[in-house]
């Protein structure tokens, strides 16, 4: 059973353990006046991407206490948060470039290029009740990936707008942290058992089975060396981040005690007007 849009074959390369599928087309042709007014003609959608997030979040919430009693979502909850999924992973995928198609606005997209696939699976009561635990590290990669990315996403759109179409290296790391991010989710909002992996790709495949540019998601070298400099760009930005707010708080706490203290009293490291006067 499938979430609804088009059944994709799937290749049996899964070992037995069935991943959530993303579909986008191989990297082709864009239009630069799209390319350079992306952000802004996708605005909408993120607005929209908003307040389903929100919605998404007391749904799967409620599907939490549904599957940690049954071992499973039930129907209308999964059919919810797939389309959530699907409608997000379409839009990030058109905001980084992957697509040149506006996505629309609509659960049901037959016809977008950009399509993913999740199953209703039986849900282990055990790891349900430990989701939030155990979603941490792969929470933290994706949030890497992105950060890394984004850090990085003006050159990619600078190249596309020169070239008019995404480079295949540039294309593979994309779609990897697209694909990463979209299992994540799925993961998270408990529509898939599968831990997120193969962030570095999938196996060479047959002929027979290449759906898509991204099934198989093959990464050379070049995209293999984005995707690891998307994690220590995002692994940077953090801790100059969280530096630049414990220097922000101290300098708070700081300025909040010497508004406080009493006249005659000199926090550590400070020196009087009067003293400073007298030298």
């Amino acid at each position: 059973m499938t979430t609804g849009w088009d059944q994709r074959p799937t290749t049996g390369a899964e070992h037995g353990e069935w991943l959530p599928v993303l579909d986008i087309p191989a990297p082709g042709r864009q239009r630069r006046w799209t390319v350079l007014l992306r952000w802004l003609l996708l605005l909408p959608q993120f607005v929209v991407i908003v307040l389903l997030g929100l919605a998404a979040f007391f749904v799967t919430i409620a599907g939490w206490f549904a599957a940690l009693f049954t071992g499973r979502l039930p129907d209308g909850i999964f059919r919810f948060l797939s389309s959530v999924l699907a409608y997000s992973t379409r839009v990030n995928a058109s905001a980084m470039l992957l697509v040149d198609s506006y996505p629309p606005f609509s659960f049901s997209a037959p016809r977008y290029p950009v399509r993913i696939e999740v199953r209703p699976t039986p849900l282990n009561r055990a790891a349900v009740f430990f989701r939030l635990i155990l979603m941490i590290p792969a929470m933290i990669v994706s949030s890497l990936l992105q950060s890394g990315w984004y850090a990085m996403c003006w050159v990619f759109w600078l190249i596309t707008l020169v070239l008019g179409r995404l480079p295949a290296p540039l294309y593979a790391a994309t779609a990897a942290v697209t694909r990463y991010a979209m299992r994540f989710n799925a993961y998270a909002s408990l529509l898939s058992p599968a831990y997120p992996k193969r962030l570095f790709g999938d196996a060479p495949a047959t002929a027979e089975d290449v759906h898509s540019g991204t099934r198989p998601l093959l990464l050379d070298t070049a995209a293999k060396v984005l995707v690891v400099l998307f994690l220590l760009l995002g692994l940077a930005g953090h801790i100059t981040n969280a530096t630049v707010e414990n220097d922000t708080a101290d300098d708070t706490t700081r300025t909040a005690l010497s508004g406080t203290l009493p006249a005659h009293f000199e926090a550590p490291g400070t020196t009087s007007l009067d003293h400073r006067a007298h030298l």
